[in-house]
């Protein structure tokens, strides 16, 4: 088939890989001047299974409460005249029932090991190279209470095929060493060995590349004004890029564009539950090296995580309910190096802080939106969330089965065709 994918971010990338492979003719439309620049640009850099539980769990409800009205506050939420953002809010409190977080934890863990898998496949395949670490992920405690309540989390993904080992603070300072400094403020973590960490725009611009040279079409500078339906289905996509408007047409039609695509839908009555919540990010260049942590942080009070790209030092996290607003907070820029230096004092940087800020595709479980749309020719792979870096190989791998009319080997809750 023909088929046109809307998105090169993480994926839309990925998307288009997978289904060049199974032999179809790809054609990829993005807004940007090249792959990977958007949401997908200058995230925490995990590749983490372990954090297979939702924001929406019963133990985010007591939080919630604290952190109203704070504005550097690990989940923020600003109240709009928007339908859709309360919609999902109702949603999202649904969703902290704790059969509900079971089940999704379950889904997430499926599908992030699945993705996981092809992820190494790929690596080995193409011989790419993104500072990617094998080194695990350690989750790190400063209150008992979170500890203990972690435990529900640990034992549904233990019974799902990932295990999270348990470490005292002296396991925790063995394993990391640049946490010496902070000793004091740890009462313990866990570990899982087999996650991984590494710089998901390196990575989708290798794998663009990749796709390109085995025949992908990448349209860049290019803008989807709307889409065009007849019959239930997708006529077109009306395109403007630097040769004017056009129609694109194809037999099959891939959305993937994160926070935008239910804005492309809405005007044809399909309302996905998919909202932005923008997340920050602060990449600090290293002056020595040995002052940083090599193995990938989560530090689960301040919902941040730490990821060591190379001679760089990534610092993620947090969520921020404010529509499509795009700009950076300079307090909550701040929030991230202070809380850097209060892990990590003894850190030296050689320069100033790169700040950022990106819109992920939250829908109110954390489960993506993979499989067929109520539009009979368009298939979804968005509403990834905070794990857009960790699930994106095994979404397009099981949208590329989906499309050729197999049921994917993850036991995951795929949109019914």
């Amino acid at each position: 088939m023909n088929i046109l994918v809307l998105g090169a971010g993480l994926a839309g990338t990925a998307s288009a890989w997978y289904l060049q492979a199974a032999g179809h003719q790809v054609s990829v439309i993005d807004r940007q001047p090249a792959a990977g620049l958007e949401t997908s640009f200058a995230n925490g850099g995990q590749i983490s299974v372990s954090h297979a539980e939702p924001w929406a769990n019963p133990h985010v409800l007591p939080n919630l409460l604290k952190w109203l009205g704070k504005r550097d506050a690990p989940l923020r939420w600003h109240w709009r005249a928007d339908a859709a953002q309360w919609a999902w809010g109702l949603r999202f409190l649904r969703e902290c029932l704790p059969g509900r977080t079971q089940k999704n934890i379950a889904a997430i863990v499926h599908l992030a090991l699945y993705s996981r898998q092809q992820l190494q496949h790929l690596r080995a395949q193409l011989a790419l190279d993104y500072d990617q670490l094998q080194r695990g992920i350690l989750h790190l405690y400063t209150s008992r209470q979170d500890m203990a309540a972690s435990l529900g989390a640990r034992q549904v993904m233990a019974r799902h095929g990932l295990a999270r080992e348990m470490l005292d603070v002296a396991a925790c300072l063995e394993l990391e060493p640049a946490l010496a400094p902070a000793a004091h403020l740890l009462v313990g973590g866990d570990y899982t060995a087999s996650d991984e960490s590494g710089d998901a725009h390196r990575f989708t611009q290798a794998l663009a590349a990749h796709s390109a040279a085995a025949g992908v079409e990448f349209c860049y500078d290019t803008h989807i004004e709307r889409l065009a339906t007849a019959g239930g289905r997708i006529a077109g996509v009306v395109t403007r890029g630097p040769q004017g408007a056009s129609l694109r047409t194809a037999d099959a039609y891939v959305l993937a564009l994160g926070s935008e695509s239910p804005l492309l839908l809405r005007p044809h009555g399909v309302h996905l539950p998919v909202y932005p919540a923008k997340g920050y990010s602060a990449t600090l260049p290293l002056a020595n090296p040995d002052s940083a942590p090599y193995v990938s942080l989560t530090d689960d009070a301040y919902k941040l995580v730490f990821s060591r790209l190379g001679n760089r030092l990534r610092i993620a996290g947090t969520a921020e309910f404010n529509g499509y607003n795009r700009e950076l907070d300079p307090l909550r820029c701040h929030a991230l190096l202070r809380r850097t230096r209060q892990l990590f004092p003894k850190l030296e940087i050689a320069g100033e802080a790169d700040f950022w800020c990106g819109l992920r595709p939250a829908t109110p479980s954390n489960l993506p939106l993979i499989g067929r749309s109520r539009l009979s020719n368009l298939w979804l792979n968005t509403g990834h969330g905070t794990l857009g870096w960790t699930l994106a190989c095994g979404s397009g791998a099981a949208l590329s089965d989906l499309i050729a009319g197999k049921r994917p080997s993850p036991d995951f809750p795929f949109l019914a065709p």
